[in-house]
């Protein structure tokens, strides 16, 4: 979660939201009749401005999507060394951070390798991690973030002493089979929550109740006898997260002073936020209804536009929406 706002520029789409925003919804016209019809006031009306802020989420309305190693379970037996190199990551790793990684791959052109290598040497002391031995194969998915955070993986088991690798591969669906197997790949930079409810729907059935949750210790201890039961172990998870957030321009986050999402629940109680996004929005619980439900947000008006993309951009910087969904570690949000 972050502790405070942040800039945001131009969005390069990361490709990971709606996973864990809930079934699919209806049209946007629905937004503007669950909201309550018109404005009564225009307190928090669209404000126009180049500059965007995220407002924290401080009720934690979304599940904690925090990066969090997976290993094969036969694989970390065998390699005590392996998972606390792993967990020396996630110590060091922060939102911030992985934004900047994004960042300097998407915006700056840079290699992944060289991205990686370069955030390694200065965050990781690996000299005073234990040594280990043997080939590993770290698993990443064909986005930019997964490449780099399989890539740091990578490094890092190599610089205590592992032969390791990279391989790119598909979806979850195609990859945790490999990564349970061991055959294939024996590591990969998972999704704390996503994880989590896809081992629950594993387990449990594809009509399981969720157990991930907002809150990481608590999803922490709910994936833990899951991954159990399919061979897998995960290490700690990291402050970094990549999840659904919310963002206003700088002139309207000012203009109210507000950096949080009670904070504009306080100040905006007379119905005049226009909320933008993907079409699923008004129906999907991380999204409008979980914005009311949690924070007693009430919108004017619903705009259909996109899953953090340009778009949504666009619209909050010309001035046509207040408030609109975007992805918590987008590169473009380097400040």
């Amino acid at each position: 979660m972050r502790s405070r706002a942040q800039l945001l520029v131009p969005l390069a789409l990361t490709g990971l939201l709606l996973s864990a925003c809930g079934e699919a919804g209806s049209s946007g016209t629905g937004g503007a009749d669950a909201s309550g019809g018109s404005a009564s006031g225009d307190a928090c009306a669209p404000v126009a401005g180049e500059q965007l802020v995220v407002l924290e989420d401080d009720k934690q309305l979304q599940n904690a999507d925090n990066v969090v190693p997976a290993v094969n379970m036969a694989t970390a037996q065998a390699n005590p060394a392996l998972l606390p190199a792993l967990d020396a990551v996630s110590a060091a790793l922060t939102t911030e951070e992985l934004i900047d990684l994004n960042a300097a791959v998407d915006l700056e052109r840079q290699s992944a390798e060289d991205v990686a290598a370069a955030w390694v040497e200065e965050n990781v002391d690996t000299a005073a991690l234990e040594q280990g031995s043997g080939p590993i194969t770290v698993g990443g998915a064909n986005f930019t973030e997964s490449t780099i955070l399989a890539t740091v993986y990578a490094d890092v088991l190599g610089a205590v002493g592992f032969d390791a690798s990279v391989r790119e591969v598909g979806n979850r669906e195609l990859y945790l089979p490999a990564l349970i197997s061991g055959s294939e790949i024996q590591v990969f930079p998972e999704y704390l929550s996503t994880a989590t409810e896809f081992l629950n729907r594993q387990v449990n059935g594809p009509d399981a109740e969720p157990v991930a949750s907002g809150d990481v210790q608590e999803t922490v201890a709910a994936l833990q006898p899951l991954a159990e039961q399919v061979g897998l172990v995960f290490g700690e998870p990291s402050e970094a997260a990549d999840q659904n957030a919310f963002a206003v321009t700088q002139a309207f986050a000012e203009g109210l002073g507000v950096s949080t999402l009670s904070d504009l629940a306080a100040a905006c109680g007379d119905g005049s936020l226009v909320l933008g996004g993907p079409t699923e929005c008004p129906e999907r619980p991380f999204c409008q209804p979980g914005l009311e439900e949690t924070y007693g947000l009430q919108f004017a008006d619903f705009r259909e536009l996109d899953a953090g993309g340009p778009l949504t951009k666009a619209a909050l910087q010309q001035g046509e929406i207040s408030i609109g969904l975007v992805f918590s570690s987008d590169g473009a949000l380097a400040q």
